[in-house]
């Protein structure tokens, strides 16, 4: 499965911070649609995401690939991992968690934009996402601005719903960027189920909103590598994960944080 990522994907992922990886988890589409209709069913930690008055659905829920053995079926499989270790330039692959977003048809507001990286109690230059539709998509797929895990800042992590700052000391921070207003390169590709967008914690990304007649599932895989240590932030992180007891500069722990098989 190597071979899906190729030499220039790897030079792409490192100048870009993101790359399109067609057909990485084809093989579990239906493992996976079959996972998000039990999240669904039964949501854990889902954050609200629309506010009164706005139209649709926008489910957005992580952290049950213990829970949803389909999920765990596809975030297990070696192929994952060698691509993820390819890109990242990795003996060593991380799950750090798994993440659900669902846009119904008709739900119009768009996924701000953001980088993950300063909302993770994780650092590191290794370091990568899969984000997964398990719809075909072109309106609704992932945005990313190139080059953007390079910048010498972080930009600034909000609250969404109540469009505050995350932490306390912005100045810390680069403000969020218009990027279409500021000409920037936006990356992004039509895809079908199983296609996966690869993107860097560091790298900003955003979607439209689903105003389309069709659902927009995807699955979203966040993964680490052999440089990922433990930091502490100003303020609760995102994935919280209450009582981890870990200590800055340590890497995950392996129990709750698993290393990925690689064959």
């Amino acid at each position: 499965m190597n071979a899906i990522v190729t030499d220039q994907m790897v030079k792409d992922y490192a100048r870009d911070g993101a790359v399109l990886v067609k057909g990485l988890f084809a093989p579990w589409v239906e493992d996976l649609r079959a996972g998000v209709e039990k999240n669904m069913a039964a949501p854990t930690q889902q954050m609200p995401t629309l506010k009164p008055g706005e139209k649709g659905r926008f489910f957005d829920d992580y952290c049950n690939w213990d829970r949803i053995e389909e999920f765990r079926r596809a975030i297990f499989a070696p192929e994952v991992a060698q691509a993820a270790s390819r890109l990242m330039q990795s003996p060593r692959v991380q799950l750090f968690h798994d993440h659900v977003l669902v846009k119904e048809p008709g739900t119009s507001k768009p996924t701000p934009w953001h980088t993950d990286g300063p909302y993770y109690f994780v650092e590191g230059r290794q370091t990568v996402s899969f984000w997964v539709p398990l719809d075909p998509v072109r309106e609704a797929s992932l945005r990313c601005v190139a080059g953007s895990h390079l910048w010498e800042k972080d930009v600034l992590p909000t609250r969404w719903m109540a469009e505050t700052n995350f932490y306390p000391g912005e100045h810390a921070y680069m403000p969020v960027p218009d990027p279409e207003a500021e000409g920037m390169t936006i990356l992004e590709w039509p895809m079908a189920p199983g296609d996966a967008v690869a993107f860097h914690y560091r790298t900003l990304h955003g979607t439209r909103g689903n105003t389309t007649e069709n659902r927009r599932r995807a699955f979203s895989l966040r993964l680490v590598g052999e440089d990922a240590r433990y930091v502490e932030r100003p303020g609760p992180t995102s994935p919280p994960f209450p009582g981890h007891d870990m200590q800055p500069g340590e890497r995950l722990r392996e129990d709750w944080f698993p290393v990925l098989p690689l064959a």
